[in-house]
């Protein structure tokens, strides 16, 4: 069984949708949640599945180094196999980042390599696929590095770009896809499909 803890900014969609499939036997527990932004409602998310829920920020602790002892000592306390970011908009530190190596998970709204990187998130990624005039788009799984998006991919699911696709209806539809996505990870990586390095 894989345990998991999961970080996020806003919503936390992914989250929920990876809970929900927990509840419905997706072998796996989360223990721990962890959010920059306290009002966001990915609290209220992680406190409906009965998560431990922790606020920590640059308003908790303004020093980066810090916060990231903070976030780190945290996740270590649970024992993780995994942490999955559902939204989470900060980058996190070379502390954490080293510890849970290999073992940080994030999803991406277009097919990397395409559109990943500093400051490509959310609408400005779907702007760009319709700018360029592609015809595909999608979400990716990927593991976290110390660089933006840069993490190897570890699966992807298409969705179609229609010429009408505006940037809330090409958001619509990656949307629909990357909670899924994220339970089709998970699932590859408990039944063996998917191998992290280690």
């Amino acid at each position: 069984m894989l345990t998991l803890g999961f970080m996020a900014s806003h919503g936390g969609s992914g989250m929920k949708t990876i809970l929900e499939a927990i509840q419905q036997g997706l072998n796996a527990q989360a223990v721990v949640f962890i959010g920059n932004n306290k009002n966001s409602s990915a609290f209220e998310v992680a406190a409906q599945y009965h998560l431990d829920c922790h606020h920590l920020s640059s308003k908790t602790h303004p020093d980066p180094e810090q916060l990231d002892h903070a976030i780190c000592s945290i996740l270590e306390r649970y024992q993780l196999d995994l942490l999955v970011l559902s939204g989470y908009m900060k980058k996190l530190g070379p502390i954490t980042l080293k510890k849970f190596s290999n073992r940080i998970l994030n999803i991406h709204p277009s097919l990397l390599p395409n559109h990943g990187g500093q400051g490509m998130y959310g609408d400005r990624v779907h702007q760009a696929v319709i700018d360029n005039n592609e015809k595909q788009s999608g979400a990716s799984v990927h593991i976290v590095t110390d660089e933006y998006d840069q993490g190897p991919v570890l699966n992807q699911k298409t969705v179609l770009v229609d010429e009408n696709d505006t940037v809330d209806t090409l958001r619509e539809k990656v949307k629909a896809v990357e909670g899924k996505l994220y339970v089709d990870t998970l699932s590859k990586i408990i039944n063996g499909d998917i191998i992290l390095e280690k």
